[in-house]
C-alpha cells in the first residue's frame, strides 16, 4: 500500500460492524465508515456533537455477514441559549438592508457558548464574503448565523457549497426589518444536509423580542 493511502485509511478509517454484539461508538474526534448489513454510514464525532447517517444502501439482496445500524444524533453541548439569537437578530437588523454573520461557538471545558463576529470582507443586500475568526482554545463551531436582511430566510446554492466540507448548524434569519423574522435552520454533516423543520420556538421569541426593542430604540 502506498504511505499516503495508509495515512488518508487511518485518518478516516473503516469498520466492520459486528454481528453479535454492538459496535463501540468512536472515543476521539474524527470520521469513520461502518460497513453494516443494512448499508454504509457514516459516523462523525465532534466534541459538541456524534452523528450516524446511512451513506446508501445495497443494490442486490446479498447476505452481508454483519450487524445493523441506527442513523443517529447526539447534541453534547445542551441546547443554544435562546439569547444568543436574539442578539444576532440585533445585528442582522442594524446590518440591513446588507446581509451580515456571525458564528455561536461553545466550549467544551467552560460548556459556555458565546456569539463571535467575523470579519466582513464584502458584503451587500445579496451577498458576503468573511473571513473564518480565530477561535479560543477549545472552542468550536457549532452555530453558523447569517442573515437575508429584507428578503426571505432561506439556503441559496453559495450557501450549500459553502456548508459542503462543515460539521455543524446553519441558520439564516431574514425580513430582518419585520417584527415577525423568517428563519431556516439545518445540520451540515460533511456533505450530508438535514434541514431542521422546526425551529425551536425560543428562538422565534427571542428574535422577535430583541427586534421589537431596537424598534422602540
Amino acid at each position: 500500500m502506498h504511505p499516503a493511502d495508509a495515512v488518508l485509511q487511518q485518518s478516516f478509517p473503516s469498520v466492520m460492524v459486528p454481528r453479535m454484539s454492538k459496535v463501540m461508538p468512536m472515543e476521539q474526534p474524527g470520521e469513520r465508515l461502518l460497513i453494516a448489513a443494512n448499508g454504509v454510514f457514516l459516523e462523525i464525532l465532534r466534541p459538541w456533537l456524534r452523528v450516524v447517517r446511512c451513506l446508501g444502501s445495497y443494490q442486490h439482496r446479498t447476505a452481508v455477514p454483519y450487524g445493523t445500524v441506527s442513523e443517529a444524533t447526539e447534541l453534547r453541548c445542551g441546547r443554544i441559549p435562546a439569547d444568543l439569537i436574539g442578539h444576532f437578530a440585533r445585528m442582522a437588523r442594524e446590518a440591513m438592508p446588507k446581509e451580515t454573520m456571525a458564528w455561536i461557538v461553545w466550549n467544551a471545558a467552560s460548556a459556555a457558548f458565546r456569539l463571535v463576529p467575523v470579519h466582513l470582507i464584502e458584503h451587500s443586500a445579496s451577498h458576503l464574503r468573511y473571513d473564518r475568526p480565530p477561535l479560543d482554545e477549545g472552542d468550536v463551531l457549532v452555530l453558523d448565523c447569517h442573515s437575508h436582511g429584507a428578503f426571505q430566510a432561506g439556503f441559496s446554492r453559495t450557501d450549500d457549497t459553502d456548508d459542503r466540507h462543515d460539521v455543524k448548524f446553519a441558520f439564516v434569519i431574514g425580513n430582518c426589518g419585520s417584527p415577525n423574522p423568517t428563519m431556516v435552520l439545518r445540520l451540515c454533516a460533511k456533505g450530508i444536509i438535514d434541514l431542521v423543520h422546526s425551529v425551536p420556538d425560543a428562538w422565534h421569541f427571542a428574535a422577535r423580542a430583541a427586534l421589537n426593542e431596537t424598534e422602540a430604540a
